[in-house]
């Protein structure tokens, strides 16, 4: 998401003073580890809310130079990819028996799949499965709630939502900033490797078979 880095070689400028001297090398650190905290977490997003907030993002915040518009547009941007990533975590895929179409539903309390697109109303496709795995438990939830919170977290660091919002002058502010998102990174991190997803929900990789 901050991955283009600019001829100067300052990928992280709007995280970093713009003349300091002794404490650059620590904010380049410290933002550093930002970057690479939320790039890892950005796997376990859906990749289509994640792509659609990197294409809009540079348009909705004006390359960073905001206005009163352009940051209400980047707020609803950032909470649509939000409730995106939080919403996709309850679907879950399916092979259809009668087609052999790979189709997308919701799990429900019922085991059984509320098909996304009307599979099993016609068109000859078998109606969804009901099964165990397609029970909506505890862990879904969480993992909804914890995809919420990994994307801010990757937003936050986006060098135009930090310019949009907060192009903040102070070394230890932009310190703060820049921490936030490592230590949601480590706790996302060890969350999602607690309570792995068996989910293959849209935007989600396929299982090998």
């Amino acid at each position: 998401m901050a991955s283009s880095r600019p001829s100067g070689g300052d990928a992280e400028a709007p995280l970093l003073a713009a003349g300091s001297n002794g404490g650059s090398g620590a904010q380049t650190t410290v933002v550093g580890k930002a970057l690479s905290s939320t790039a890892d977490l950005a796997k376990h997003l859906p990749t289509g809310a994640v792509l659609a907030f990197e294409m809009l993002s540079p348009s909705f915040t004006a390359d960073g130079a905001c206005t009163a518009a352009n940051r209400a547009l980047t707020g609803c941007l950032i909470g649509a990819c939000a409730l995106c990533c939080f919403v996709l975590c309850f679907t879950d895929s399916y092979r259809d028996a009668a087609t052999g179409a790979l189709r997308y539903g919701f799990v429900t309390p019922s085991g059984r799949l509320l098909p996304i697109d009307n599979a099993g109303s016609g068109s000859g496709s078998a109606p969804p499965p009901r099964d165990e795995r397609y029970r909506l438990t505890a862990r879904d939830v969480l993992h909804g709630v914890l995809s919420f919170a990994v994307f801010l977290a990757v937003a936050m660091v986006d060098r135009n939502v930090v310019a949009c919002f907060y192009p903040v002058e102070s070394a230890s502010t932009r310190q703060v900033l820049a921490a936030v998102p490592v230590a949601a990174g480590a706790a996302g991190s060890f969350l999602f490797a607690m309570f792995p997803s068996t989910r293959r929900g849209i935007g989600f990789p396929m299982a090998s078979s």
